[in-house]
């Protein structure tokens, strides 16, 4: 067992009992708990979170205590507070089955190249391709990257990017992003407190969150989720193959007409 899990099972003994559904624990146990099992705390416990969010299943102490369908997730639950909560799903995988489109790509070479990050990568391959029209449907543009605020709540939050889209009716929307590169994986979390927020902050607009994972350097996966019950649930699944044209065939173009 890791250093993070030994000091996430150590929380959740000190809080779990059985038949309970959520607890909540403040950020201060994170140190406290290291300290007690000698070993060092993390240097920003953010990383702990992260970690079990996006990168790795629960350890096995924790998952083993959860019913059948359902799992353990970490949300924020106010200012240095989390609550792990039972969920029905925690994460969002990418079909294997699905077709990828090809779309010719428009990212500046100069771009890819000096992307620092596989999520500024991907965020900018999907600026600059225009996915995010692509997969709605709508006219969309860019409005804030990395947006910090709080909600109320949840505490402060940070937004990989928000879009604002407009349909041919007029009718407005906000399109809150989540981008994954990498080994991470997206998780229902960071989409529960974007819609929350977006919620919050544009009330008058439809929101519409919309989830991003590099599969291969040059194909992304696209998700729309909603909020149903408390729920995620996946809307739609595309996959977009960004090539150059001459890699688009006739033949593609043709079977493309069968999904239209």
């Amino acid at each position: 067992m890791n250093r993070y899990a030994a000091i996430l099972v150590e929380i959740f003994r000190r809080h779990y009992q059985p038949g309970i559904e959520s607890f909540e624990f403040e950020r201060s146990e994170i140190g406290e708990v290291a300290n007690f099992l000698g070993l060092n705390p993390p240097k920003n416990y953010g990383d702990l979170l992260y970690y079990f969010r996006f990168r790795q299943p629960m350890p096995k102490f924790i998952s083993d205590t959860a019913p059948n369908s359902l799992g353990w997730i970490i949300e924020n639950a106010g200012t240095r507070t989390y609550r792990l909560k039972l969920s029905e799903i925690s994460r969002v995988l990418p079909r294997l089955d699905l077709i990828r489109i090809k779309v010719p790509d428009s990212t500046p070479e100069i771009i890819s190249r000096y992307a620092l990050s596989d999520e500024q990568a991907l965020l900018a391959k999907v600026r600059y391709n225009r996915l995010v029209d692509i997969f709605l449907g709508l006219t969309a543009y860019s409005l804030q990257n990395h947006l910090r605020t709080t909600v109320i709540g949840i505490g402060q939050i940070e937004i990989d990017e928000i879009y604002i889209g407009l349909n041919r009716n007029g009718v407005h929307f906000v399109i809150p992003i989540q981008a994954k590169g990498g080994s991470d994986q997206i998780g229902i979390v960071q989409t529960s407190q974007d819609v929350r927020c977006c919620k919050e902050k544009f009330s008058e607009l439809i929101c519409r969150p919309v989830s991003l994972q590099f599969l291969d350097d040059d194909v992304i996966a696209m998700f729309e989720l909603t909020l149903e019950e408390d729920r995620i649930r996946v809307v739609d699944e595309k996959h977009y193959q960004l090539v150059t044209s001459e890699q688009i065939s006739n033949e593609d173009l043709q079977r493309y007409k069968i999904y239209n």
